[in-house]
C-alpha cells in the first residue's frame, strides 16, 4: 500500500493552507465579536470570489455537473484544513440530492446554487420524531396539487436559504423508505412558516438550535418533485459513502487544530515556575490526542485511495465515520481536561472548536446506523481486511 501524497496533491493541500491562514483564521476574531454564526453576506461574498480565483471553487461537484470533479483524496485533504478554523466556510459545496434535478430544476435551483447565487436547506428530520423512516409530514393529491401538511427541522442554518428540500410521506400504504417523496419547496411558498434559528451549539451551522418550519396545506406541482415520486431515500445514494469520508476528513483538521492549541497552551502556561508540558498528565494527553489523529487520518486516506479506485467502501466509509466521529469528540473532552474552565470561556477560538467537536457527535443514532453497516458484514463472515 502506497502512503506517499502525489507532489501535485500537496501543491493543492499547501494552497489551501495558505488560504486558510491568510483568508479565514484572521477573521476568527470577528465571528466572535459578533456571536453569530455566520459571518456577513458581504464577507462570504469575498470569500467566494477569492475561492474562484485560486481555482477551488465546486471541487465537491462532479464535472457533469459543472463543478472541478476532483478525487476524493484530494477533496479529504483541502477539507482537513479548512475544518482548522472555526469560519463557516466552503468551497461551494452541493448537497448530492441536487444532482437528480431535472433540466428545468437544474436552472432554477442547481445552477443558481452551484453559481453562490442561491441558498437552499434540507428538512428530512420532523420535532420529536428524530427517525427519518416515520416520518410524519404528508403530501396529498388534490386536484392536480401536491398539499404538503406537518412540520420539520432545518438543521444545519441561521436562515433556510431560497428553498428547501423536503421531505413527505407520498404514499403511506408503502414500506417507510418506499413511500416518500422529495420537494423543491421556495421560501415564499404560502403556507410555509419558519420559527426558531437561535445560536446554540456545534460546527458551521450547527452552532444554532434547529429552525422549525410548519407545512399549512402549501401546495406543490409536479414540476417540483425532486427525481422519481416514492423514491426520496434514493436520492444521491451513490455519493453518500464519499460523503461520509471527507467529513470525517475534517474530524481530522478539527483535532488537529485542538493539539495545536493544546500544545502551545502546555508550553505556555506555567505553575510554580514550570511549564505544565513536564507534567505526565499534561504528556499522556497530549500524546493520546496525537495518536487519534494519527489513526483516523490514515482511516480516512486509505478509504479516500479506495473510493478513487471505484471499489464500494459503504463499510470503509462507516468505519472511518464513526471513529473520526468520536475521535474528535474525545480530542474536545482531552482539551477541556488540559486547560480546565478557560476552554469553555465564550469568545475564544478553542470554546468555539470544542463546540464544533461535540457538534460532530450530534446524532448517536447517525453512528448506530453506521454501525449496524459494519455489523452487517461481521454476520455475514465477509472479511473486514
Amino acid at each position: 500500500m502506497d502512503f506517499e501524497i502525489s507532489e501535485e496533491l500537496k501543491l493543492i493541500r499547501e494552497t489551501a493552507r495558505d488560504f486558510v491562514k491568510r483568508g479565514l483564521l484572521p477573521l476568527e476574531r470577528d465571528l466572535l465579536d459578533s456571536e453569530h454564526a455566520t459571518l456577513s453576506k458581504e464577507i462570504m461574498g469575498e470569500l467566494n470570489k477569492k475561492a474562484k480565483e485560486v481555482g477551488f471553487w465546486g471541487l465537491r461537484i462532479p464535472e457533469e455537473f459543472g463543478g472541478l470533479g476532483t478525487s476524493i483524496l484530494c477533496l479529504c485533504l483541502v477539507e482537513e484544513e479548512l475544518a482548522k478554523t472555526i469560519i463557516p466556510f466552503n468551497f461551494g459545496d452541493v448537497t448530492p440530492l441536487l444532482f437528480h434535478c431535472n433540466e428545468e430544476q437544474k436552472r432554477k435551483y442547481l445552477d443558481p446554487v452551484i453559481e453562490g447565487t442561491k441558498q437552499y436547506s434540507l428538512a428530512l428530520l420532523e420535532p420529536e420524531n428524530p427517525r427519518p423512516e416515520s416520518l410524519k409530514t404528508t403530501a396529498s393529491k388534490e386536484n392536480g396539487y401536491y398539499v404538503i401538511e406537518g412540520q420539520k427541522l432545518v438543521m444545519q442554518a441561521i436562515d433556510i436559504g431560497d428553498f428547501v428540500i423536503t421531505f413527505a410521506v407520498t404514499d403511506p400504504e408503502k414500506p417507510p423508505r418506499e413511500g416518500v417523496t422529495c420537494f423543491l419547496v421556495d421560501r415564499e411558498t404560502p403556507g410555509l412558516i419558519t420559527t426558531g434559528g437561535a445560536e446554540k451549539i456545534g460546527r458551521q451551522f450547527q452552532l444554532i438550535e434547529p429552525i422549525v418550519l410548519s407545512f399549512n396545506r402549501c401546495k406543490m406541482l409536479a414540476d417540483n418533485i425532486l427525481g422519481e415520486i416514492n423514491h426520496a431515500f434514493y436520492l444521491g445514494a451513490k455519493w453518500l459513502p464519499s460523503r461520509r469520508i471527507v467529513r470525517a476528513a475534517r474530524c481530522v483538521g478539527v483535532a488537529k487544530r485542538l493539539l495545536e492549541v493544546c500544545s502551545e497552551y502546555a508550553q505556555t502556561w506555567e505553575i510554580f515556575g514550570r511549564t505544565i508540558s513536564g507534567q505526565t498528565r499534561v504528556q499522556r494527553i497530549l500524546a493520546d490526542m496525537a495518536i487519534d489523529i494519527h489513526a483516523a487520518r490514515l482511516m480516512v486516506y486509505q478509504a479516500a485511495c479506495m473510493a478513487d479506485k471505484g471499489e464500494d467502501v459503504r463499510r470503509e466509509a462507516a468505519r472511518v465515520k464513526v471513529f473520526a466521529t468520536e475521535m474528535v469528540n474525545r480530542a474536545a473532552d482531552q482539551t477541556v481536561q488540559l486547560h480546565g474552565g478557560p476552554a469553555y470561556t465564550k469568545g475564544r477560538s478553542v470554546e468555539r472548536l470544542c463546540r464544533n467537536a461535540i457538534a460532530a457527535n450530534f446524532s448517536e443514532e447517525a453512528l448506530e446506523i453506521q454501525r449496524t453497516i459494519i455489523t452487517r458484514d461481521i454476520l455475514r463472515g465477509i472479511s473486514l481486511y
